[in-house]
């Protein structure tokens, strides 16, 4: 049913999709349940039939005008159909399925917004994977989606259906409203004008303690390359990351944090003054009313690397104070957003070194999503035994990755008895495949004392 509501986009939601149309880059999540045994394929489908409804259960409409914003429109029930491979794979291949369902398209504007895909392993287990444009829904939104499909809870949020505006009308509203927000656009260009002095004088105060050495590009390689991102997947018993957690005087979050650090290291991603830079994503959704696509703040720390293998007590407080800061303090640069619809597109494309959380400063981008839901970890209707949330990129070329100095996110979540870990990482100027990052990370695991199954 179609309520009366605004369904304009965000203007987070809105930065993000423009930005996604400005580079080519598309930004996706993907979640991964593995069965050691047959999947029950009735589940499955069930599943595939409920997704498609409250934040999902949505797609994007441009507005006729270039300046407009565009809207929410409704796209209830499956956009794509259960694809279920009819061959099996052995179980090494299962990542290289993976890589390409993420490759397959994925379009929040024209659709599939989300597909789903089926596995049969060769030694009597399955796979089955999500994959929906990040533009729906941030990790928090997918995960309340995934469980709520568990459940079939089909919320409809009542969106209008596709074109139930003529473009006349469309534009005549969407003129009216550019009008309406003009007091608002004259307050962000002088807040604009304001930070950019203010970052201007900054910049040439700080000394350049904390900027990483930008790492060498690849030689020998096309940059016009679309590359795949190599990605890994860690599994760490839960009673046993608590214990090097406690026993470290830290927590599961300053851990994660610490593996990040010390994986930043091992991936050339320290900065000048030894400490690496996390940006760590915190949730800020906390009603269903609520369907923004990003709901999120962002924290940003330097976590120095060398004790917290043996003492996590620094990173801790430096994580506990950063999150603070972030609730309370909200970024400056956040109140530029009500200026995106006017940024040409061309403008837009030459922040992709930022968009990819990169720079000079060469940050680890890391999202803990703690305890998961554990009707989340049940695709088919009973737990599976391997729960993996992968933050992959579609229409990456090599030359926009090398020119941000690389890339490294870590995402993880506790299910089912483990810790599922998730690396998605490039270095500048040596071999990028699954193996190598698969070495790293479990050098990097291995230092806190800890085990773990990679995949």
């Amino acid at each position: 049913m179609t309520v009366d509501t605004d369904n304009r986009l965000a203007f987070m939601d809105q930065a993000g999709f423009a930005l996604e149309r400005a580079t080519g880059i598309v930004k996706l999540m993907q979640m991964v349940w593995v069965y050691d045994r047959a999947v029950d394929l009735d589940g499955v489908r069930e599943f595939h039939r409920n997704f498609g409804f409250g934040l999902p259960g949505r797609r994007i409409e441009k507005s006729p005008l270039p300046f407009g914003r565009p809207r929410w429109v409704a796209s209830l029930g499956p956009p794509a159909p259960l694809d279920v491979a009819e061959k099996p794979r052995p179980r090494s291949e299962l990542t290289d399925w993976l890589d390409e369902r993420a490759a397959l398209p994925v379009d929040v504007e024209r659709g599939p917004g989300w597909h789903i895909g089926v596995l049969p392993l060769t030694d009597g287990g399955s796979a089955v994977t999500l994959v929906g444009s990040h533009c729906l829904g941030d990790g928090v939104a997918a995960l309340l989606s995934v469980v709520e499909a568990t459940v079939a809870a089909r919320r409809d949020i009542g969106y209008p259906p596709p074109y139930s505006r003529t473009r006349f009308r469309g534009a005549l509203t969407d003129l009216r409203e550019t009008a309406r927000g003009l007091p608002q656009t004259a307050r962000t260009v002088a807040a604009a004008a304001k930070l950019g002095l203010r970052l201007r004088d900054q910049a040439a105060d700080e000394q350049p303690r904390s900027a990483a050495p930008k790492p060498a590009v690849t030689s020998g390689t096309s940059g016009d390359e679309v590359i795949i991102v190599p990605a890994a997947n860690l599994f760490v018993d839960l009673a046993e990351w608590d214990a090097a957690a406690a026993s470290r005087n830290g927590n599961s979050y300053s851990l994660l944090a610490g593996f990040a650090a010390r994986l930043g290291v091992l991936m050339g991603r320290q900065r000048a003054d030894g400490t690496v830079g996390l940006l760590i994503a915190l949730n800020d959704r906390t009603t269903l009313d609520d369907t923004r696509a990003q709901a999120m703040v962002f924290a940003q720390v330097g976590i120095d690397p060398a004790p917290v293998h043996d003492d996590l007590t620094e990173a801790r407080i430096s994580l506990r104070q950063a999150i603070k800061t972030a609730r309370e303090q909200p970024d400056d640069t956040l109140q530029l957003l009500p200026l995106v619809p006017f940024v040409p597109r061309r403008v837009l494309a030459k922040v992709a070194d930022v968009f990819f959380g990169s720079g000079d400063d060469l940050p680890v981008s890391c999202s803990n999503l703690g305890d998961l839901e554990p009707l989340a970890g049940r695709v088919d209707g009973t737990d599976a035994d391997y729960v993996m949330l992968r933050g992959v990129d579609q229409g990456v070329r090599r030359s926009v990755i090398e020119r941000a100095g690389g890339q490294l996110v870590v995402v993880a979540g506790r299910i089912n008895g483990r810790i599922s870990i998730c690396v998605v990482g490039y270095q500048c100027g040596t071999e990028n495949s699954k193996d190598r990052l698969r070495a790293l990370a479990r050098q990097a695991i291995e230092e806190f004392g800890l085990s773990a199954e990679v995949l």
